[in-house]
């Protein structure tokens, strides 16, 4: 998601990730650890875990700029591949 960040931020993209009901010290620690530059939120309760109804990770929502669910990805993708380069500029281009 970093690439992505790096090749989509500046047309437009944000990457928001919201970590699942870990503690502050321990996320801190792992983006710190991995180099992260992404957003991170925290959700130590799950509650958007719930409100979202997010059964694994990772979980992607795609939100348009208009605020509306675009698409929703479960498990690990190829975002920085072919196919996930032409979704991401095909999104961008809206």
């Amino acid at each position: 998601m970093e690439q992505v960040k790096r090749d989509y931020g500046p047309r437009g993209l944000a990457i928001l990730a919201i970590n699942m009901e870990e503690g502050r010290a321990t996320v801190a620690a792992w983006v710190k650890q991995h180099q992260v530059t992404n957003t991170v939120l925290l959700d130590p309760a799950g509650a958007a875990n719930r409100a979202y109804r997010v059964t694994g990770t990772p979980t992607v929502f795609v939100i348009g700029r208009d605020g509306t669910l675009v698409g929703k990805a479960l498990s690990t993708k190829a975002w920085t591949g072919a196919t996930g380069r032409a979704l991401l500029q095909a999104l961008l281009a809206r």
